[in-house]
């Protein structure tokens, strides 16, 4: 009996030991940065201090999707061993440097989160909780919990695109474009292999394959501020991004096909 009880604690102690040298993080944070040389460190401190404050394990992938500036070279002069940097050589777009920083990912859970600094982080934790109940989280500025700032054409653009993508492709989330999002990371990694968007609409692209795979998402509450200025080309582009998506969708059927090929 004695020789049982002290195999069960050597045992025990086994399985503590593996917990305690488990090197993969529970939280990967992706933050795609296009000459952010401004905000870049500013953003990296007030996750990582917001992840730390409540002892998560994690670690912050930035995603140098080709600056012109100094962001990458800011982002090597921090010294945290949880800080990993992937640099594109061009600039590719949004959607694939998400997708390249997903893929070195090893978190349960995935966080993006845009660098500019226009989101508020104090909010992450509530999102990571709510993934234990759904695949995907993403933040909504009309949310009724949201605290939302920007110029009233940019609101307007913004309500004129949802209504877009309700009817064209069923997406029926309220806001699609906030630059935070959080999932679990197997969902993500199935949806981000048949993503055909490069830059723009890629979240309307990732919640549509979403609703074909039976994940499911929910909306939560954002703290933004948005800037005055925006860009009229890439909102042209967005709209450009969406009608292809319902193109793919609904007369190709092309995002049907390749999840069939995907199965088993």
């Amino acid at each position: 009996m004695k020789s049982l009880i002290s195999l069960t604690k050597t045992l025990d102690e086994t399985n503590v030991q593996k917990i305690i040298l488990k090197k993969e993080p529970l939280i990967s944070v992706v933050m795609p940065a296009y000459n952010e040389g401004e905000h870049i460190a500013e953003a990296i401190g007030q996750i990582s201090g917001q992840l730390n404050v409540n002892g998560h394990r994690f670690e912050i992938i930035v995603v140098d999707d080709g600056s012109k500036d100094d962001t990458y070279n800011i982002v090597n002069k921090i010294n945290t061993k949880n800080l990993h940097t992937i640099r594109l050589r061009n600039n590719s777009g949004k959607g694939i440097a998400l997708k390249h920083g997903l893929e070195h990912a090893r978190g349960e859970y995935v966080l993006f989160i845009d660098s500019d600094m226009e989101i508020s982080a104090k909010n992450i934790d509530n999102y990571i909780d709510t993934l234990k109940t759904h695949d995907i989280v993403i933040a909504s500025k009309r949310h009724p919990d949201s605290i939302y700032h920007a110029p009233l054409l940019r609101k307007f653009l913004s309500t004129a695109f949802q209504t877009l993508v309700s009817i064209l492709v069923g997406v029926k989330a309220t806001d699609t474009q906030s630059g935070l999002k959080a999932g679990r990371a197997e969902p993500l990694k199935k949806i981000f292999s048949l993503l055909a968007v490069k830059r723009y609409a890629f979240d309307v692209e990732m919640l549509t394959l979403a609703n074909l795979l039976g994940y499911t998402y929910t909306e939560m509450p954002v703290d933004i501020k948005l800037r005055a200025w925006f860009n009229p080309l890439e909102a042209l582009r967005m709209l450009i991004d969406l009608l292809g998506i319902a193109y793919r969708l609904r007369i190709r059927q092309w995002y049907q096909r390749n999840i069939l090929l995907l199965s088993p």
